[in-house]
């Protein structure tokens, strides 16, 4: 083949090639110059940031998305903005494919769980302060220490202390003096007992148990020493006192609770507290032991306001007969509250940003407009909606935050400026 034939070959295969990347142009571009529903195409966006235009199909230059249609109807993909007050109409199959569902809301009292976590305290009218009455000194000690089991009487340490021999000798002359019986004045009844009853409540006030009291009774022996004991059967949650150790008047030496009742002290927060009613039974539970008790919200004191955690501290009340709860155990609280009739809504259902709270409600024609709420209180996976919506309205529970996507696509290609030519 010629030269020349040759250069004419070429020359045509590169005019049909342009004539059939022409017309192929031709089509997408008439092909995609109306909506399906016949609207006229204004430009496209890009889904990702719908402030970029363009006035031809194609891609998104920073991340590669197929650019959608902004129709004249300002309606894109399957969803159009109502011409009249911006709500949102989707098609029923849109509906179904993208997972939009409303269910219609009405006022009506329910109940709910209150997740809390407690801490173990020792019930304050089983626990005991046991102090030092005199000056004086440790002079022996028993092995008792934190966390031990002690019985009632049961020898805690021996207090020496010199200055305790007057009033014993005191207790023992006002002993022989009653039990002689006298001197007695015929006009002062009683007096010789009274005199005894102030020296027995002397050394009570000393630290000396009923039992050394009765011990020098018997033995009418003036002792130095006196013999600390526990007031109480328990266990002792804390030891403050080592052998030898120096005392002074009021110290404390020991503490002793009795763990067969303890308190659950839980945190309220919010407006949870106006919930909870005295003697309202709750689950109490140590999840790492495997334990679980029942508790009961204190009758005779409400939640009570804590400054440090700007918070209420709930009390309740539990039978600990194996003394499986310890003081400052950690635990779960699940406690059954009722809440009063109120229009509730899930919490997918809300929309929040800031300070404020929407939800999308369906109307009568099919199109979801937004609407501005006032929360209440939230339990579980329900939000109480205070103000906003009446019982009746079509809520949208799941799929909210794609019209919310959409809507603030809309609103920012709104805002956008047009392209330029």
């Amino acid at each position: 083949m010629s030269i020349p034939k040759r250069l004419a070959l070429v020359s045509f295969l590169v005019i049909a090639a342009i004539a059939v990347a022409g017309w192929s142009w031709r089509g997408r571009t008439q092909a995609a110059a109306s909506s399906p529903s016949g609207a006229a195409i204004l430009y496209y966006v890009d889904p990702m940031h719908p402030a970029y235009r363009s006035d031809r199909p194609g891609t998104a230059p920073d991340c590669g998305m197929r650019l959608e249609p902004v129709y004249a109807d300002s309606g894109r993909s399957g969803a159009r903005a109502h011409p009249a007050d911006g709500a949102i109409r989707v098609a029923a199959d849109t509906q179904r494919l993208v997972g939009v569902r409303a269910q219609p809301v009405e006022k009506t009292s329910t109940t709910a769980t209150l997740r809390l976590y407690g801490r173990v305290a020792a019930d304050e009218t089983r626990s005991y302060r046991v102090n030092a009455g005199i000056d004086g000194y440790i002079g022996a000690i028993s092995t008792v220490t934190t966390g031990s089991r002690v019985e009632n009487g049961e020898w805690l340490a021996t207090l020496v202390a010199p200055d305790a021999a007057t009033p014993i000798q005191a207790y023992l002359v006002a002993l022989d003096a009653y039990e002689r019986g006298t001197p007695r004045p015929s006009d002062v009844p009683g007096l010789v007992d009274a005199g005894l009853q102030q020296a027995t409540d002397r050394l009570l006030a000393f630290g000396m148990s009923r039992a050394q009291i009765a011990e020098i009774k018997r033995t009418r022996v003036v002792q130095s020493a006196i013999r600390i004991a526990s007031p109480a059967a328990g266990f002792a949650i804390a030891r403050s006192v080592t052998a030898g150790e120096k005392i002074a008047s009021g110290q404390e030496l020991f503490r002793i609770a009795d763990l067969r009742r303890v308190w659950i002290l839980a945190d309220l927060v919010g407006r949870d507290a106006a919930f909870v009613r005295a003697g309202t039974i709750a689950d109490v539970a140590v999840p790492e032991r495997g334990l679980t008790r029942r508790a009961a919200v204190s009758r005779a004191v409400p939640p009570q306001f804590d400054a440090a955690t700007q918070s209420a501290r709930l009390r309740l009340e539990a039978d600990n007969p194996d003394a499986a709860l310890r003081p400052d155990m950690l635990v779960d609280v699940r406690l059954g509250v009722a809440l009063p009739p109120a229009i509730a809504v899930p919490t997918d259902a809300l929309l929040e940003s800031g300070l404020s709270a929407r939800v999308f409600v369906e109307r009568a024609d099919g199109a979801f407009e937004a609407r501005d709420v006032q929360t209440g209180w939230r339990f579980g996976d329900r939000v109480e909606i205070v103000r906003g919506l009446a019982a009746g309205d079509r809520v949208v529970t799941s799929g909210a935050f794609l019209l919310d996507s959409e809507s603030r696509l809309r609103r920012d290609a709104a805002a956008a400026p047009p392209p330029v030519p």
